[in-house]
């Protein structure tokens, strides 16, 4: 499936695929424990997971399935009991809290349901402040690139309030492709809106991963939304039970969307018992 390409200092053997591509993401046997008083959480069992320049991926997993903890785990926002993730080559399953820091910055662009923007700050500014506190030069020509590149060229000085939930949605996409990260890591970035701009807000997505080959991984419940991505990742009591390439990937805006319950029954038997048997004991 892959080989693997020595780092330059020789310390880590950086997976590649079949492709010739690098892996932005190399998790290793992460296993993650809460301690609730004298009871033991085993939110992820040691859990593998490679994922390579320019994919398109869904993490999907029901309630308690250890989705959630693996995604505060990409996102440097928590650190794994057990194990290593690398990040671009960089090891930081073992960094300082300024260093996880730096890591977010530099590295990861979020995109959350909930948008997170400011209330009182322009669409611009919204987007600067990756590059603010990375200390970067040129941060409103960069970030009027971004909203360029998204759509919202002509929305500079909009606060959110003057703009629809898919444009602040698109505002957060821009935040999060400002600094050039290494990859984007959204969660239900459609939650909040409606299908016509949850369409559009997909069809942004696809283009930035067809066109610029950015590396995006989506944590999302929902079947229909990671049908529209390249690779669907499941979990379950705290372990990968599924990894499979979607075939056929939804083109947004292309389909129109089923019932849940029928997109679950294609979902299941396209992705989650397309495997061996033995894959799901």
């Amino acid at each position: 499936m892959f080989g693997f390409l020595k780092s330059k200092n020789g310390a880590h053997e950086r997976p590649v695929d079949a492709q010739g591509r690098h892996a932005v993401i190399d998790i290793r046997r992460v296993a993650k424990v809460y301690k609730m008083g004298d009871i033991e959480v085993h939110a992820l069992r040691g859990v593998d997971v490679q994922i390579y320049e320019g994919d398109f991926i869904s993490i999907m997993g029901p309630s308690g399935s250890g989705k959630s903890t693996l995604m505060n785990i990409l996102g440097c926002l928590d650190q794994p009991s057990q194990g290593e993730y690398y990040l671009d080559g960089e090891n930081v399953s073992k960094l300082s809290e300024g260093d996880l820091a730096r890591v977010r910055n530099k590295k990861i662009g979020f995109v959350f349901q909930s948008f997170n923007l400011l209330k009182r700050t322009s669409a611009l500014r919204q987007v600067e402040l990756p590059l603010i506190y990375g200390g970067a030069g040129g941060r409103a020509k960069r970030a009027a690139a971004a909203l360029e590149s998204v759509g919202l060229g002509n929305r500079l000085d909009h606060l959110p309030s003057e703009l629809s939930g898919g444009q602040q949605q698109r505002v957060a996409i821009a935040r999060a492709l400002v600094n050039e990260p290494a990859m984007i890591l959204a969660d239900e970035p459609t939650g909040n809106l409606d299908s016509r701009s949850g369409s559009e807000v997909m069809q942004i997505f696809q283009r930035l991963n067809r066109e610029q080959g950015i590396t995006v991984v989506f944590v999302t419940h929902d079947p229909w939304i990671a049908r529209h991505t390249r690779r669907i990742i499941m979990l379950r009591d705290g372990l990968v039970i599924a990894d499979r390439e979607i075939a056929h990937p939804l083109v947004a805006g292309e389909a129109e969307r089923p019932s849940e319950a029928d997109e679950m029954e294609t979902l299941f038997k396209e992705t989650y018992y397309g495997g061996k048997k033995d894959e799901y004991n």
